[in-house]
Parts: C-alpha cells; structure tokens; sequence
C-alpha cells in the first residue's frame, strides 16, 4: 500500500512538472512611443489590434512628448520597445549605459525648420537681433540639425545658440502662433501643422542630413536574448504598418490623427493642452507628412548610423564613437 502511495505521488510530481514545462511563459510588454506621426506604423498597428493577432500581449502603450524623455523612460527600465528617434537612441546607449538594440526602421527624415515668412526671408535673418528662435533641448534629433545648419551656412553657432529656447515641439507651435517666437525646429506632424497656419518650411532634415534616420524600433537585448521570436512578430508587425502606410495613405492618416489627438490630451501639461487643444491635428496634416515629408521603411543603413554616431560625439553629446553594430541587429528585418 505504502509502495503504491509512493508512486502515485512520484507519477503525480512528474505530471505536474511535465505541464508546467509546457506552459509557455506570458510576456507583457511595455512599449513607448513619440508624440509624433514618426511612430505611425506602431498607432497603425494597436488600431488593426495586429500585436494580439501575433499573440502578443500589450501592459502598456505609452506616449512621450518627447524622445528626450522617452531615452529617459529606457534609462530607468520602464520600457521593453521603443518607436524612437535614432538621437536618443543613440544617447541612452552612449550616456546610460541601456543595453538596447535597433533591430528596425521606421522612417528617414521627418524634422523641419519653421519660420514667420513675415519675419525671416531667409537663413541669414535668423542672426537678426531681434529674431527669437527655439529647439528642443541640447544632443536631440532637432539640436542636431541645428548644428548641421549653423556648419552649412556657416552662421556664428556661439551668437546664435545663446538666443536659443529649449521646450518641446508642441510649445514650440504653440509660440510661433501666440508670435512669442519667430522661428523654431519641429518634428512632423508639427511642421506640416505650422505650414497649414501660414508658417513656411525653410528648410528640411533633407536639406542639412542626406539619408538621415529619422525613426527606429528599439527593444532591450534581455527581450532578443530569451524571447527572440516576441522581438521577431515586433518586427513583423512594424513593417506590415509601414507598407500600410504606403498602400493606404488615407485611412493611415486617419488613423494616426486620431491616435494622436487622443495622446496629445494625456501627454500635454494641462496648461498647454488647453492652448494646444486649438492645434486640431488633421488626417490631411498626417497624409502630407508621412507621403511627402519623410520616406516610410524599415530599411536601415549602418553607414548613415556610424555618420550620426560620429556627428554626436563631434559635438560632444556623447563622450566618444562607437561602432554602429554595437546597438544595431538587422537578422529580424530579414
């Protein structure tokens, strides 16, 4: 009787371990984007509900008003994927230290300069005195192009920075409107919104960088170290958005005008979200800057990369190079 007990609990203790095993373990990922169209592919995607068809599930979604401070979200590792700019990218890497990976592309340029036509006729206006520019803060995407201008048309960088003001793209809009400022570097959507107001473009990404990266698909290397196959459907699912982008630009823009619009009334402090409420984002807006302002793909140059890498420690944004294949893996774009 004892012997037959003891094997029922042996057969039972293995059972037990054998279903265990076989258990596959839930992952719930927390993935950040900017509050920009640059993350089209990702707003596309949670509306189609693409991440549950590939079995993933989703704890958070969140938006960052700027990329600045979703490499600040890495930093502190509350985030598994990021739809990111490849500046910050690069700086939390460099900087923190945030053992990441760029395993996708998203999009090439996707920055402007927007001017009062009123005001400035041309690049050299902006050394006038009374000229009052802005830009996102020191070692972003936009800085960066700013100092790509100062370098191209040769302006004295050292008069021009010091009348800088640093706040984040929505203010930035929200100035040149309220005429607090006369100039100021945006991302899209925001350019293509300031031209629908009577700003001018003076310049685009494409005008200071040749094949800059604008956006990438970032993800931790614990996620491509135990869990590749979850880092694969990201992928997949980043690139089913973009070709989406381009075979239905219409209801793309739909889409992400209305994903935004809801994230612009989380992200925004409430003061500026009262003013920036005014600032309707259009689906003509979007379509203009996905079609127009920045090329969609999940193609990815590691030469451009090592050039962004190099221009940052040149500056003196991140304290020395390093090679480009150090935070890029392109097997899953494959």
């Amino acid at each position: 009787m004892i012997n037959r007990l003891i094997k029922m609990v042996i057969m039972f203790l293995v059972f037990s371990g054998l279903v265990s095993c076989s258990k596959k373990e839930e992952i719930s990922l927390r993935i950040a984007v900017e509050f920009v169209d640059h993350a089209a592919s990702a707003h596309i995607a949670r509306a189609k509900k693409w991440f549950e068809k590939e079995g993933l599930k989703i704890e958070a979604f969140d938006n960052y008003i700027t990329g600045m401070a979703l490499a600040s979200a890495l930093a502190r590792g509350d985030i598994d994927a990021a739809y990111i700019c490849m500046i910050p990218a690069i700086s939390v890497y460099a900087n923190a230290g945030v053992r990441i990976k760029v395993v996708c592309g998203t999009h090439k340029y996707g920055y402007g300069l927007l001017v009062n036509p009123e005001k400035v006729k041309n690049i050299s206006d902006l050394m006038k005195p009374e000229i009052r520019i802005a830009c996102t803060r020191e070692g972003s995407s936009l800085d960066c192009l700013l100092n790509k201008m100062i370098e191209k048309y040769k302006l004295d960088g050292e008069e021009l920075k010091r009348k800088v003001l640093r706040m984040p793209p929505p203010m930035i809009l929200l100035c040149l409107k309220m005429n607090k400022i006369d100039a100021g570097f945006c991302p899209e959507q925001f350019t293509t919104m300031g031209e629908r107001m009577g700003f001018r473009e003076i310049l685009k990404a494409q005008d200071l960088w040749s094949d800059m990266q604008g956006s990438v698909l970032v993800v931790k290397e614990e996620l491509i170290e135990k869990h590749p196959e979850i880092v694969k459907k990201l992928v997949k699912i980043t690139k089913k958005g973009i070709k989406f982008i381009n075979e239905h630009p219409d209801e793309a823009s739909r889409i992400v005008a209305d994903a935004l619009t809801v994230a612009g009334q989380k992200v925004l402090p409430i003061k500026v979200g009262k003013v920036a409420a005014k600032l309707k984002i259009e689906p003509q807006d979007i379509k203009k800057s996905l079609t127009i302002k920045m090329i969609n793909t999940s193609e990815i140059d590691i030469s451009v990369i090592q050039e962004e890498i190099d221009y940052m420690a040149k500056l003196g944004y991140i304290k020395k190079p390093f090679k480009a294949e150090e935070i890029v893996d392109l097997r899953f774009i494959k």
